[in-house]
């Protein structure tokens, strides 16, 4: 298992609805503006655009009561880069891992540290997350 860095995010929610979300992460010194349309399969709609730190600390300030925290790793396994995020705060316990694709039918090697498929779940969704926190489940 190769570990490749780990980050610290703090992202929340301006439109948190099912079919649309708009959202400002910041990443060390790092800000987005991100904006997701509906699941279509294993395909989503994702537009990222990246804003200045001092906008993204307004729109926090301004717009967004609900935070969630996380530290994300990247691990390649088998040729393939994951993201696995360790929750903090109101889903501290929570692990998640995730992987980008080319295609949603291309092959990837599952990692034997990966235990259950949630991608389909809404529990795990951090939209979900925010509003049901994992300590509370």
């Amino acid at each position: 298992l190769k570990i490749l860095n780990g980050t610290k995010i703090k992202q929340g929610f301006i439109v948190n609805e099912r079919d649309r979300i708009i959202r400002v992460r910041i990443s060390d010194e790092d800000a987005f503006l991100t904006i997701k349309g509906s699941n279509s399969g294993l395909v989503r709609p994702e537009f990222e655009y990246r804003i200045p730190l001092e906008d993204a600390n307004q729109l926090f300030e301004l717009f967004i009561s609900e935070k969630i925290f996380k530290t994300r790793y990247e691990v390649m396994v088998g040729g393939h880069l994951w993201e696995v995020d360790e929750f903090h705060d109101i889903n501290v316990g929570l692990i998640l891992a995730e992987i980008e694709l080319e295609d949603e039918n291309e092959s990837f090697e599952l990692p034997d540290w990966a235990v259950e498929e949630v991608t389909n779940d809404e529990r795990y969704y951090n939209v979900y997350l925010i509003k049901f926190p994992f300590k509370e489940w």
